[in-house]
């Protein structure tokens, strides 16, 4: 099992939209192609109060690949992110970083 963090920077005033695509679309999307999301935070406290955390669980990164590019190919996604950018973009950038635990973590 491996894990993803991705960091979504938002544009200012955008993360509210972003929260909804995901909390109206992405999820349901991503369950139906298997992709397993580990959790979100947003920053209460913090340098900047514009950013989506997240963790998606692979089992491996074939499988992370397979899936992801799935995911945005698929017409639905394409769609949803067109709609959800008509008034402009929502973020300024993108990171995401693969994890590797440690040998005292609790999550594997």
């Amino acid at each position: 099992m491996i894990h993803e963090l991705r960091i979504y920077h938002c544009l200012p005033g955008r993360l509210p939209k972003l929260l909804e695509r995901f909390e109206k679309n992405t999820l349901r999307i991503w369950g139906r192609m298997g992709i397993r999301q580990a959790g979100f935070w947003t920053v209460a406290i913090g340098p900047s109060n514009h950013a989506l955390y997240y963790l998606l669980e692979w089992q491996d990164l074939a499988e992370r690949t397979r899936l992801w590019d799935a995911f945005r190919a698929d017409p639905e996604w394409q769609r949803v992110v067109a709609e959800s950018e008509k008034e402009g973009p929502l973020l300024s950038n993108v990171e995401n970083m693969i994890l590797q635990p440690t040998a005292f973590s609790s999550v594997r």
